[in-house]
């Protein structure tokens, strides 16, 4: 059975596996075994295997910066991801995964100067990876493109999408579920930093579309981790 590793990025370790949202789902219908970890607080698992042993790697949205050094754990993820690419087993970036991922291939990661919350249109230039249309957002951050790598899609406001060899980098989150998001706003209480989060965005209004959307939103994913594992197979 292929194996995929799902890096989450909460100290609870029960909220980051809500977070994996639909593509846990996703991955064990198309017949991956999927080891769920972080690399944070009590949620870290000193046992896990090395990057190697897995046959894909997914790295998964988080509120912290993918550029903030001060994190105590980020020096020991990157040092995953180098090994994840070094050994050729296609990434999965998704928001601050995605980030994280264009920093590590060489590309940069800084503030964006307009921050995107909730469904906005995303344009592709790769429909068949990434359709164009609404995607659900909630970043304050924004990505390069890395050298050697491709644009593929954007917003007026940052870079959504890119491909570098077998690997995949997103700002959007594909995994979107009424219950990933709920888990957010769960996080945010256990962060204390929820009335921060509701002061400049209408969380309400978020929550009802994501439940609108949410048949939609799975059915997309489910189409994104067809395309990108058939890519990343091409690069074996």
């Amino acid at each position: 059975m292929s194996r995929a590793a799902v890096v989450f990025h909460e100290r609870d370790h029960d909220l980051g596996v809500r977070n994996v949202g639909s593509l846990g789902p996703a991955l064990r219908e198309r017949g991956f075994e999927t080891t769920t970890f972080s690399f944070e607080g009590d949620s870290r698992d000193a046992q896990r295997p090395p990057a190697e042993a897995f046959d894909v790697v997914v790295l998964m949205g988080s509120p912290d910066a993918a550029y903030d050094d001060s994190l105590p754990w980020l020096a020991e993820e990157v040092e995953f991801i180098d090994s994840a690419v070094a050994h050729r087993v296609p990434v999965l970036g998704v928001c601050f995964g995605g980030q994280l991922l264009a920093r590590v291939l060489g590309g940069t990661v800084t503030r964006a100067e307009q921050s995107e919350h909730g469904f906005v249109y995303v344009e592709s230039d790769d429909r068949d990876l990434i359709p164009s249309g609404p995607w659900m957002q909630f970043h304050d951050d924004t990505f390069s493109v890395p050298p050697n790598g491709l644009s593929v899609a954007q917003t007026a406001a940052a870079q959504q999408a890119f491909v570098h060899g077998p690997h995949l980098g997103l700002q959007f989150h594909p995994e979107i579920t009424a219950d990933v998001f709920e888990s957010w706003v769960q996080g945010w209480d256990a962060r204390g930093v929820r009335a921060e989060v509701e002061a400049s965005v209408d969380v309400e209004a978020i929550r009802a579309e994501v439940a609108a959307r949410e048949e939609s939103s799975r059915q997309a994913c489910g189409r994104l981790v067809d395309v990108f594992l058939d890519r990343a197979a091409g690069f074996r």
